[in-house]
């Protein structure tokens, strides 16, 4: 804290609270509290709010300083008028200034020009906002780009379930590998107009990499190795758990059960509205046979015997992040039925699939006997090396479905090339071996290539949706 000698000046206490249904001032007043309990009473306590009215009047608390948050294109006059409502004195914050937008999967990738940005970030400046001692200061969510590694990309609610990809660019001054772009000269040629700039050239991009194709061989389906994915056993339930009540905070369960009658004519096999958390992958005797999926396809036809074995993989695709929908559970929670007769004892088994490949699986297993040509959930492996250097590099994944994708048990994230728009996942440099080889792990869910190819490229794939 600045009050120590360091470089922290304020803290803050929640972000656009004001958006949230509940309107509690007890739950800012108890944040309020336990901030000083902490930090003392001399550091500032802020929030974020957007530049409406009842954002403001549910966000803010007296004696925790009020800033907002807009993007380009806003009246900044009319904005900065709203904080001064509710903080008629000090500084004002634009808190979070909008240079880009995130990414949804299926949906083109999200863009704001260079001039915009800058334009906005002038008339902001000329109001002499967000200045503290003399020096120019400002928040920008994003200043740089990132990635949503393993598991950690969320979703949005818009009407619908909207998860977010694995990149979190943002179209950010600084791009997700961390390099300079168009916006951030843009950006920079602005502050000049109000300061000086720092002494010195801009650092230059960091080195890339196109280290090209390389070949992946089938391992196993994942129906066989729930023995390595799951060491602790199946949870047994009359009807499915969610994946809370499993303690199952992100990735997969595979909930498992028995056809209890024979279905010789084409059966409707389906789940009740928004049960289906995230995406379901439905398998019949060990046979893939389509997927489930919220705000999607619900229902399938199948046929079989007394007995059959049907297994669906659920996979959470992120939790929603923002809003009145926040209590996102995943899993099955709902009871799936066969021509409206409920299923019931259920097997269930939590997935570690990262636990299993941290410690060196598939790659320090035995080759697997599987069926190649099989669809549905499956793992496949392949090995690449680096020319004497490991450089950050971007893999695409041609005529792949949808999965996920680890490089020496790292988790790099989800890929969906199908549903755009994201087509590569960025690999840091850091993640990659010299000297030895680089170990791929690719979960697959609804059916790889013919033959199975990934390539490294020197640049991100973003724009496409097919």
């Amino acid at each position: 804290l600045y009050q120590y000698g360091g470089n922290i000046i304020s803290v803050q206490v929640e972000n656009e609270y004001g958006s949230y249904y509940a309107c509690d001032p007890g739950y800012l007043r108890h944040l309020q509290r336990s901030f000083r309990a902490l930090l003392g009473s001399e550091v500032l306590l802020f929030t974020t709010d957007s530049a409406g009215a009842e954002e403001l009047r549910c966000g803010t608390l007296q004696g925790l300083y009020a800033t907002i948050d807009f993007g380009p294109g806003s009246n900044v006059t009319e904005a900065f008028g709203a904080q001064r409502q509710v903080e008629p004195k000090g500084p004002l914050v634009n808190s979070e200034y909008y240079t880009g937008w995130l990414d949804y999967w299926g949906e083109a990738h999200a863009s704001t020009s260079s001039a915009w940005v800058a334009r906005g970030l002038e008339d902001i400046l000329q109001l002499g906002a967000s200045v503290n001692m003399q020096v120019v200061s400002w928040w920008r969510y994003m200043f740089h780009g990132g990635t949503n590694f393993a598991y950690w990309s969320g979703a949005d609610f818009k009407d619908q379930y909207k998860p977010v990809t694995t990149s979190y660019d943002y179209d950010a001054p600084l791009s997700e590998a961390g390099d300079p772009t168009e916006k951030l000269f843009a950006i920079r040629t602005v502050i000049s107009k109000f300061q000086p700039l720092p002494v010195g050239p801009m650092p230059p991009a960091t080195p890339k990499y196109a280290y090209g194709w390389v070949a992946l061989q089938k391992y196993a389906d994942l129906l066989d190795v729930l023995d390595v994915l799951c060491p602790s056993g199946p949870i047994q339930s009359q009807f499915p758990l969610t994946f809370e009540a499993m303690k199952q905070a992100h990735g997969f369960v595979l909930y498992h059960t028995q056809l209890p009658w024979d279905v010789p004519d084409p059966a409707m096999l389906g789940a009740p509205p928004h049960s289906i958390c995230d995406r379901g992958y439905v398998m019949l005797q060990k046979e893939y046979q389509g997927t489930l999926e919220r705000d999607g396809q619900t229902v399938l036809q199948v046929t079989g015997r007394a007995g059959d074995t049907l297994d669906i993989l659920l996979e959470n695709m992120g939790r929603i992040s923002f809003g009145a929908n926040i209590s996102d559970f995943k899993g099955l929670l709902g009871n799936l039925s066969l021509d409206s007769r409920h299923l019931s004892n259920w097997l269930m088994y939590p997935l570690a699939i990262d636990t299993a490949i941290q410690h060196g699986w598939p790659h320090a297993a035995l080759l697997k006997t599987s069926s190649g040509s099989r669809a549905g959930p499956a793992f496949y492996t392949g090995t690449f090396e680096t020319p004497g250097s490991t450089w950050d590099t971007f893999v695409q994944l041609p005529g792949w479905g949808k999965g996920q994708l680890w490089i020496n048990g790292f988790n790099l994230g989800r890929y969906w090339p199908r549903h755009g728009p994201q087509q590569t996942l960025f690999v840091p440099g850091s993640v990659l071996h010299v000297g030895y080889p680089n170990n791929i792990t690719v979960l697959e869910l609804e059916g790889a290539p013919s033959t199975p190819l990934l390539l490294f490229l020197d640049h991100p794939l973003f724009n496409t949706t097919l």
